[in-house]
């Protein structure tokens, strides 16, 4: 009986696993099949790095698009890593048993906060006072930017500290008993066992800046140059597809799956760069 229910639980497993496998596959096969042809048809230099986009008379470059995905997604990283990672080593050394709790919530509650709610918060709070104190018209790369460190929080401080509560109590004690003060003992022995998954988490944080739309069209500005700054306007790649694929026929319409396949192809270079990362931090352990 025991035997029957094991297999049946393996074979429900397996299904799943599978099913996971078929997603990734199935989208990957709609994504190069109906954005590749389209990349050949425009030319993948005036695709990649043209700096016009005007579908109505099709051109369609989508550099100043790629260089604000990276501006936006790297002040997100400025602002969220340093808080997220400081946050985790709170919850997971200091934090006292009374308050983690209510603490640990907060923070996973922000995971749930639709993105839409993140976006008003930004067009209503973040714009005007970016407009009043910093001048521009508010909707610019840094309220983009703030708005997405905010939003990718949840994710560092929840990966981050589960790695650092994982490591071994005595990486801790061992730099403790040779005379470290205790935030020496976190910061060059516990932190550096757990920066695997320290990385795992900024890197899920890049995943979610990357990939978010509807918060960032709301705040960014859209506009599809190349800012000079962090108080210009800018256009991701993610909202030019949203902000457009309503609408859009024929070479448009592929052209906007083509820009899915450049971020679906970011989304693959980070994840196989944080993986040779991983692996080279293993054989160095």
């Amino acid at each position: 009986m025991n035997q029957g229910k094991e297999k049946l639980a393996k074979i429900i497993f397996l299904i799943a696993a599978c099913t996971s496998v078929a997603a990734v596959i199935v989208i990957c096969v709609f994504l190069f099949s109906e954005g590749l042809p389209a990349i050949a048809q425009i030319g993948v230099k005036d695709f990649l790095l043209g700096m016009t986009w005007r579908p109505g008379n099709n051109i369609f470059g989508i550099f100043p698009m790629i260089i604000g995905s990276l501006m936006v997604t790297a002040t997100a990283l400025v602002i969220g890593v340093p808080i997220g990672i400081l946050c985790a080593v709170y919850l997971a050394f200091y934090c006292p048993k009374t308050i983690y709790t209510p603490v640990k919530a907060m923070t996973e509650l922000m995971a749930g906060i639709p993105s839409v709610v993140y976006g008003f918060f930004g067009l209503v709070v973040m714009v005007p006072l970016i407009r009043e104190h910093l001048g521009g018209q508010g909707y610019s790369v840094l309220a983009a930017g703030l708005l997405l460190g905010i939003m990718i929080l949840p994710t560092i401080i929840g990966v981050s500290e589960a790695a650092m509560a994982a490591v071994p109590k005595k990486y801790a004690e061992g730099a403790l008993a040779l005379g470290a003060t205790k935030e020496r003992s976190l910061f060059f022995a516990a932190l550096p066992a757990a920066k695997s998954g320290i990385l795992a988490g900024v890197v899920l944080g890049i995943g979610r800046a990357l990939g978010e739309t509807m918060a960032v069209v709301m705040v960014a500005g859209n506009q599809p140059t190349i800012p000079d700054g962090l108080l210009d306007g800018v256009r991701t790649l993610t909202s030019n597809i949203i902000l457009e694929m309503g609408y859009a026929t024929d070479l448009h319409r592929e052209a906007l799956i083509a820009t899915g396949v450049v971020l679906f192809i970011f989304i693959l270079i980070i994840n196989f760069v944080f993986s040779i990362l991983k692996e080279r931090g293993n054989h160095e352990k």
